[in-house]
């Protein structure tokens, strides 16, 4: 069976599906691991440690796929790339299929079978193969990042001849992984760190970090796998009311709040954020999916009310290397569902395939993706 890896194209993206190390391991079980000459540069892994690993390394994309029974990606293909796609190829990425309808649309006309990776159940089982923890873990450390980069103050506090420089004081919105990441990272700088969510497992592993935890006396908003769920618009306008007065007591606010699927609910108003001091920063690392922040644009900087606004746009690609690393082992994990005794041979009756199955030998099996494109066909 032969897996193919080629270099990513969406403009920004510099991690790669598969590293050397974890190559080596698939060749080992017999996989042959075709790469695209240049897939990893981004990522820091050259041509010579994919051939070092026992990767065949391809001039091209089309030469690397020729073949292939599976093409591993981290971004969907475009629709250009769908059409170099072997005809009944398994491909597994980050889909998203809901806002990729006409991908999802071509690659059942190639026969192909597709694997979202951010469709995985929450389960105990899937853990390993959890791609979306594990890039939301350097979302977090680089959103830490990221805000002190961006404060005009020191994280820490410091003693000095000159006098006490107090430690900055930092507010996360929403405590999943990368939350707690961010506020782990903004810890470990020196900060006082303080966060909320509104989900009532949060509370605890909050102050697990040695960060205080924020209750605004809310009803919790528990969603299915370790999701929250979606607000009504009269909680998130008391949600937000609330909020204010911590967040004009910020320097940094750092917003990882998501829902899969949907678009990421706005958690600061554009008059939170003049509710600001001069020089705060926001690190919105929702961004990409509309943004908590009001004011938010993915991938650029704005200053308003002297408040600084990161919108952060994927920032695993901005730490590539042990982003791929940490990816790269998630898609062998979850390989090992797939193949068996070196062939290709997915069991659809188990829980975590059947989860993450878009499209199988061309058919749309994901059921709000096929709802959607019939709505878009009748449209």
């Amino acid at each position: 069976m032969k897996l193919a890896v080629v270099g990513e194209s969406r403009p920004g993206e510099r991690r790669v599906a598969i590293v050397p190390e974890v190559a080596a391991k698939l060749v080992k079980t017999g996989i042959e691991v075709a790469v695209e000459s240049g897939a990893g540069a981004e990522a820091r892994f050259t041509d010579g440690d994919f051939s070092g690993a026992g990767a065949t390394v391809a001039p091209t994309a089309s030469a690397a796929l020729e073949g292939a029974s599976i093409n591993a990606r981290v971004q969907p293909p475009t629709l250009d790339e769908v059409a170099a796609l072997p005809g009944g190829v398994s491909l597994i990425s980050f889909l998203q299929p809901l806002a990729s309808l006409d991908v999802v649309a071509a690659l059942a006309e190639r026969g192909a079978t597709v694997y979202s990776l951010d469709l995985l159940p929450r389960i105990s089982r899937a853990q390993s193969m959890d791609a979306l923890s594990s890039q939301a873990t350097v979302s977090g450390y680089r959103a830490g990042l990221s805000a002190a980069e961006h404060l005009a103050k020191f994280f820490p506090m410091f003693m000095t001849a000159a006098g006490t420089v107090p430690p900055a004081k930092v507010l996360v919105m929403g405590a999943g992984v990368a939350g707690l990441q961010a506020i782990a990272t903004a810890r470990r700088l020196g900060a006082v760190v303080r966060a909320y969510d509104v989900r009532a497992a949060a509370e605890e592993e909050v102050k697990s970090l040695g960060a205080k935890f924020v209750n605004l006396g809310l009803d919790t908003q528990d969603g299915s796998g370790g999701y929250a769920k979606e607000q009504s618009a009269e909680q998130l306008v008391r949600q937000q009311e609330l909020l204010a007065a911590e967040v004009a007591n910020s320097d940094v606010v750092i917003t990882t709040a998501q829902i899969p699927g949907r678009k990421a609910p706005v958690l600061v108003t554009e008059a939170m954020v003049g509710g600001m001091s001069e020089g705060s920063v926001i690190v919105d690392m929702a961004a990409d999916s509309g943004g908590n922040c009001e004011l938010s644009v993915a991938g650029q900087e704005v200053r308003v009310h002297g408040v600084t606004v990161v919108g952060m746009a994927n920032p695993p690609a901005s730490m590539p290397t042990h982003a791929s690393f940490l990816y790269a082992r998630n898609i062998a994990n979850f390989l090992g569902l797939l193949v068996k005794d070196g062939a290709l041979a997915p069991d659809f009756d188990d829980e975590i395939v059947a989860g993450t199955c878009v499209v199988r030998a061309g058919t749309v099996v994901h059921s709000p993706t096929a709802e959607a494109l019939a709505a878009e066909v009748g449209a």
